[in-house]
């Protein structure tokens, strides 16, 4: 069964001494494009989620999001810049003499200035990846079934319209035969009108009709037609990712309904052709969605 780029997954687990949780979510896009929002501890390890992702999800634009939802235990840590301190006391002191000010420049207020003191890095957690391959792959898992079920949703859509095209494409051929007798009386009705009276040349009669015949025939387009929907059935019925198949293959039939449509001659043949090339166009937007 085919799936949709249109999913949504999450998974949780401990690592680093605290617990992450991982959501994904997908929409359709012609490529796989990612975009990662990690945290800046597990920033190293967004190489490996990347091929992980890649391996289950061959297309779509996926949007993973990692956030701590239990932060593991930090010492505060906090280092002095002690030339900053200078610096900032120096400046301090030196508005108070330019400003003519009273007071003394406090521990506090130099405290407070920024990059004084500042929190130090050296406590991150250190995560590695298997211990965030098994919440990667949960939210995997999770945003493949929904696909999967989005996908099944899909190919009975999809499968209705073709359908609805064979419907079509067989009361063409239902119709198709009457046009060739109809043409000829017209053709020999013109001819008479124009002889006035006079014998016409039926075998040149018969060779106009035998070249109409041959412009009308749309014998081989209903053939290729039958097959090209045979050909997308079975990508339907299959596992893999179909949606660029089916892609070629929707432009191989609206190639056939366009000729059908030239060689129609026919009212109602040409009603079939508009109706087809409606369903058409449905079945190419729900194509967007398709992996």
């Amino acid at each position: 069964m085919p799936h949709s780029m249109t999913g949504f997954g999450a998974g949780e687990g401990n690592a680093g001494g605290g617990r992450l949780r991982m959501e994904i979510r997908t929409v359709n896009h012609r490529f796989f494009n990612l975009s990662a929002k990690l945290p800046s501890d597990l920033a190293p390890l967004e190489s490996e989620l990347r091929e992980r992702l890649r391996r289950d999800l061959e297309r779509g634009h996926i949007s993973v999001s990692v956030r701590w939802v239990e932060s593991p235990a930090r010492e505060a840590s906090l280092a002095l810049n002690i030339e900053r301190a200078r610096v900032v006391v120096a400046r301090l002191r030196e508005l108070q003499t330019s400003l003519g000010l009273v007071g003394e420049v406090s521990l506090d207020l130099v405290a407070r200035q920024p990059e004084v003191l500042v929190f130090d890095g050296s406590d991150l957690p250190s995560v590695s990846w298997p211990e965030l391959e098994p919440i990667a792959a949960a939210a995997i898992a999770e945003c493949k079934g929904m696909r999967l079920r989005e996908g099944a949703a899909l190919a009975a859509e999809l499968s209705h319209r073709l359908d609805l095209l064979e419907g079509a494409a067989r009361r063409i051929a239902e119709l198709a035969p009457a046009r060739l007798p109809r043409e000829r009386d017209r053709l020999r009705s013109a001819v008479s009108e124009l002889l006035d009276g006079r014998a016409a040349d039926d075998a040149r009669l018969a060779q106009e009709v035998a070249v109409l015949a041959d412009k009308l025939d749309i014998t081989e387009e209903l053939v290729r037609f039958a097959s090209h929907l045979s050909a997308c059935r079975a990508a339907l019925a299959g596992d893999a990712a179909v949606g660029k198949q089916l892609g070629f293959l929707s432009q191989e039939l609206g190639r056939e309904i366009n000729t059908m449509g030239s060689k129609a001659n026919d009212a109602e043949i040409a009603q079939q052709v508009i109706l087809m090339k409606g369903e058409m166009e449905k079945f190419r937007e729900q194509l967007e969605n398709l992996e």
